[in-house]
């Protein structure tokens, strides 16, 4: 029998060491400098008020034994500004695990927030609907988008950390793809006749096992009909820097956008009032700590 009982409370930013230190030790095919850097990340970026920074961990006689870490940002949906939270990296050292189930539900009590998992493993699917959140995004569309025709007359340039202005392109858009070009995304503004319209894309890392494909993730558009307009422009961008492949969200194959769907990865999960949008994967972990 433990001679103490954990409790959690958040993290701080005193504690991002151990929190680097445990992640490291329960997840062992990510390296430590890959939490620290997105721990970094997490540390510098504007939260919600009221909202923790870097989520919660679960501590026993003043060591940290397991960690929740939770993205907090705020999103627009219909319209209204809306308070979301990414539940990201959940790991609990093996001697405590029965306080595990507790520790989550814990952190996610407030009915306001709408809170989401976009890695879950599938063995956990069945752990995640038992705690009341319902699939989202059931796969991936897997597409060539560079064959389409489209968007023959449309401009693609990249915004980077050091980018200005974009003609068109609101402040709080601007913001947000420098932001994640400093996170390493590929943030692209696709120029129509009518807009400047925003895109961010991730690259896909090796993984355990295997090398991907060149593609990358569609990581943010302001709707998948904006995507699909400047897909073919934005593929023959990504076409000539190696990247012929572009991965999206889906529930379904896309129409307009000839490709393969495939529900063997990409689900993705939700509880609260909002259900999250198709395209909008911004200031998500896939962004700050990388795919």
């Amino acid at each position: 029998m433990l001679a103490v009982k954990p409790h959690f409370r958040e993290i701080q930013e005193s504690d991002i060491d151990a929190i680097g230190d445990l992640l490291t030790r329960g997840f062992q095919h990510r390296s430590r400098e890959y939490w620290m850097r997105g721990l970094r990340h997490q540390g510098a970026r504007t939260v919600p008020p009221g909202a923790p920074r870097y989520g919660y961990l679960l501590e026993n006689d003043g060591v940290p034994v397991g960690c929740l870490l939770m993205i907090y940002s705020n999103k627009t949906s219909d319209g209204e500004t809306v308070t979301c939270c990414n539940v990201s990296s959940w790991y609990v050292d093996p001697e405590f695990r029965n306080y595990a189930a507790l520790f989550a539900s814990m952190t996610q009590k407030r009915r306001e927030i709408t809170y989401f998992n976009v890695t879950p493993a599938a063995a956990t699917w069945p752990i995640l609907e038992a705690q009341g959140f319902a699939p989202y995004c059931g796969g991936l569309h897997f597409s060539v988008p560079a064959l389409l025709r489209s968007g023959r007359n449309m401009m693609v340039e990249a915004v980077t950390p050091a980018t200005l202005s974009v003609a068109g392109l609101p402040e709080a858009d601007l913001g947000m793809l420098k932001r994640h070009a400093q996170y390493g995304c590929l943030s692209l503004v696709c120029r129509t006749a009518e807009a400047a319209l925003p895109f961010i894309f991730f690259s896909l890392r090796k993984r355990r096992g295997f090398i991907p494909l060149p593609a990358m993730q569609l990581g943010y558009c302001r709707s998948i009909d904006d995507y699909i307009d400047c897909a073919g422009a934005i593929g023959r961008y990504l076409l000539w820097r190696g990247k012929p492949i572009v991965i999206a969200d889906a529930t379904g194959a896309v129409a307009g956008l000839p490709g393969i769907y495939s529900e063997a990865r990409g689900r993705k999960y939700y509880k609260g009032p909002h259900r999250p949008r198709l395209g909008d994967l911004a200031d998500t972990e896939l962004a700050i700590y990388g795919m």
